[in-house]
């Protein structure tokens, strides 16, 4: 492996965020509320989740059919509000123009916080989030999700520029997991990076040139693990590189794989 990467780092569970108080949901913008999902399956299965609360549902005014039926009575049933709305807004609610179905639904993640907001809720206290940097594969976005949630990881940081949005195909690799997940949304990573240095987090990278294992270094209390792009890798400025030994000649791991290593190596300390 010969170039620095977090996407080939080969080189709502335990430790997490709190759950924020009804003031301080009240007080976020949507985007940072609710995960939107999209598709009449996707709507019904999550209607009929007992561990899931979905805040409204938005229903095209041209959308009929059985399955919207269900939907309804689903939404009915529960006291969900029901808006109508065209099928235009529809399309751009779900940023998906070819499979909304004619439905979209807001579903609350109680754990999900803008970036600001999830520093002054942690404060001084030690602290271990991931930064993902570039990561576009929604299926790893979504096992990263897991991994962190599932090794109690106090955040996952994703930028809105740069990272899938938080869909079907994301939820699908998290099993689930990413309505619950310790989700940070934030503009860019540089931007993150910078905030997070403001506030005395140390940001590690991961390099096969680095002589320094993961396993041997002691970790700063409050730390930044970036995770970088599939192809390009990272491109923040990180204060400390860490290689993941390998063996055999593999040079890189996939980044889902090496967030995998990194969490639980961390829980393990703890």
């Amino acid at each position: 492996m010969s170039r620095r990467t977090g996407g080939a780092a080969g080189n709502r569970a335990g430790g997490g965020a709190r759950d924020q108080s009804g003031a301080d949901r009240a007080e976020l913008s949507p985007r940072d509320k609710w995960i939107t999902i999209y598709g009449r399956k996707p709507v019904l299965e999550a209607l009929n989740d007992p561990a899931l609360s979905v805040a409204k549902v938005v229903v095209a005014d041209n959308a009929g059919g059985g399955s919207l039926d269900e939907i309804l009575a689903a939404a009915r049933r529960l006291g969900t509000p029901v808006e109508r709305a065209s099928s235009t807004r529809v399309k751009w609610l779900a940023g998906n123009g070819k499979q909304d179905q004619g439905v979209v639904a807001d579903v609350d993640a109680p754990r999900m916080t803008p970036l600001p907001n999830f520093l002054r809720q942690r404060g001084r206290r030690p602290t271990k989030v991931f930064l993902l940097d570039g990561v576009t594969n929604p299926g790893n976005v979504g096992m990263i999700l897991r991994t962190a949630t599932g090794a109690g990881f106090d955040g996952v940081i994703l930028p809105r520029a740069g990272t899938p949005h938080v869909g079907p195909l994301v939820i699908k690799a998290s099993a689930g997991v990413a309505f619950q997940a310790p989700i940070v949304n934030a503009p860019t990573a540089k931007g993150a990076v910078d905030a997070l240095r403001a506030a005395g987090y140390e940001i590690y990278g991961l390099s096969a040139r680095s002589q320094r294992s993961l396993f041997r270094t002691e970790l700063a209390p409050r730390a930044v693990f970036v995770l970088g792009g599939e192809t390009h890798g990272i491109s923040v400025t990180t204060d400390t590189d860490l290689r993941i030994p390998l063996h055999n000649g593999v040079e890189s791991l996939n980044v889902a794989v090496a967030a995998a290593v990194v969490a639980f190596e961390v829980a393990n300390r703890r």
